[in-house]
């Protein structure tokens, strides 16, 4: 059997995506919750408030290696993998891949040194300001990153000349049709996933009886988040799939399992895509509730796979099943954040152990909701590498094989084992030794107290004990 070196090379950049993706999502709400904990204990010297600050500091630095790690040998396959499409974009993924690098990642990495190795090293505002900009970076990162990729799904501002794309209008490619809606959908996505982490994890915390008061402000402070941001996020998500209707109407039409172009389409809570035979196998679903969700009528026309022919239609069944995934991972988050809202009356929130249980099992969930959520996204592209200018057999390196592409994607696979292996492992052992032990809390709150004094009655005491003071 011959190795289709496009097959091959389309599941190595979804494997390695999706494993990329997994860290960055993480560590964007974190890092803004990192800094929320610092910029707490600046106001308040409350150290509960710096010990979880240092606690998920360690997290995010453990998450943060790993994203860099997959993430760098992850652009290599545009030139190996997809040579001729970065040779036709290159007029604009080149610049706006280094801005990316430029604008964020060496803001990120500055200022993450200050953050991990600055703690009593520089004063607190200094500190508190670190983890902020580690925090913006984490944003600008992904603004550059999501709009490259919108730009893929909804291209602007550019025009193909001789297989090559030249950019007409800056501003129009950038902030790209779908852009807006991607981003905001991405970003909140990264504060559930964080807010369901560190919930989780607290509530493992509680259910162990291990440092009780801080994990009991983390937990409250993620369910109170969780009870704005998933219902907010379902919203958003509507607005999203709207912007996706008018712009790939083929995306939507197989995330609802609709074939033909028609008025009263049923919202198919389950179906059997059969593309070959460009129908249903089975349905269960809601009469009219599709047209009503997309064009606001039961009556609406809401269009059909079939109205591109079968080599431009993408895997229907695979987009269809990702996207009920995600949504049904976004209403079980909503029903936690409204039982946390129900169970804080006599504050039985925290001393619920099926809750608390719950939310261990929770954590997991915005990971695979995210992966569903890109799985539809890309897939859901398909064939078109550029929506509606360049697909994915015109993008391939010419010269690649399926040996090559076998070969590079069983190394990717193989490496990245390792860096999650080895990622899970430190990370585990974080959260196993939890906060500081009292000895080394004792030094923190020592630094704090000398922090508190006059500048003369610090500056002796660095002399005294020729160590670094802390002060605001």
């Amino acid at each position: 059997m011959e190795l289709d070196p496009l097959l091959l090379s389309r599941l190595q950049f979804a494997f390695v995506v999706s494993f990329h993706a997994i860290f960055p999502v993480f560590t964007i709400g974190l890092a803004s919750y990192i800094a929320l904990l610092h910029g707490l204990f600046y106001r308040t010297q409350n150290p509960v408030w710096d010990r979880l600050a240092m606690f998920w500091t360690k997290v995010f630095a453990v998450v943060f290696g790993m994203g860099v790690v997959s993430g760098i040998v992850m652009s290599f396959q545009f030139g190996t993998n997809w040579s001729n499409f970065s040779l036709a974009s290159a007029n604009f993924m080149g610049p706006m891949l280094s801005y990316e690098v430029v604008t964020a990642f060496f803001l990120e990495a500055a200022f993450l040194g200050v953050l991990l190795f600055g703690r009593g090293k520089v004063p607190q505002g200094v500190h508190l300001f670190a983890a902020v900009m580690v925090a913006i970076g984490t944003f600008i990162s992904s603004f550059w990153i999501l709009s490259a990729n919108s730009w893929m799904q909804t291209p602007a501002g550019v025009e193909l000349m001789d297989g090559s794309f030249r950019v007409t209008a800056w501003g129009e490619a950038i902030f790209n049709p779908s852009f807006g809606w991607r981003f905001t959908h991405m970003v909140m996505a990264s504060f559930l996933t964080g807010g369901f982490v560190v919930a989780g994890v607290s509530a493992w915390y509680l259910l162990i009886k291990r440092d009780v008061e801080a994990n009991r402000k983390a937990l409250s402070m993620c369910l109170w988040l969780l009870l704005v941001l998933t219902p907010a996020q379902a919203v958003v998500g509507d607005f999203h799939g709207l912007n996706t209707l008018e712009h790939q109407p083929t995306k939507v039409a197989a995330m609802e399992g609709n074939w033909e172009t028609r008025s009263h389409v049923p919202l198919l809570l389950f179906a059997l895509p059969d593309q070959e035979a460009q129908t249903n196998r089975f349905e269960l679903g809601i009469p009219s509730l599709a047209s009503i969700i997309l064009k606001h009528s039961p009556s609406g026309v809401v269009p059909g796979i079939s109205e591109v022919p079968p080599e431009e239609q993408p895997p229907v069944a695979i987009v269809f099943w990702s996207f009920r995934i995600m949504v049904a991972i976004g209403f079980l988050m909503i029903g936690v954040a409204i039982a946390g809202l129900w169970l804080r009356r006599g504050g039985r929130v925290y001393e619920h152990r099926g809750f608390l249980q719950l939310l261990r099992l929770m954590s997991v969930t915005p990971f695979i909701a995210v992966l569903a959520g890109w799985i539809v996204t890309e897939v859901g592209r398909a064939p078109w590498l550029v929506y509606g200018m360049m697909s994915h057999a015109e993008g391939v390196t010419p010269s690649l094989t399926g040996g090559m592409a076998l070969f590079t994607l069983v190394g990717y696979v193989a490496v990245y084992a390792v860096v999650f292996w080895a990622g899970v492992y430190y990370l585990t052992r974080v959260v196993r030794n939890g906060m500081l032990p009292p000895d080394e809390q004792a030094v923190v709150e020592g630094e704090v107290e000398r922090a508190k004094r006059p500048f003369s009655a610090a500056h002796t005491t660095f002399e005294q004990d020729a160590g670094p003071t802390w002060r605001k």
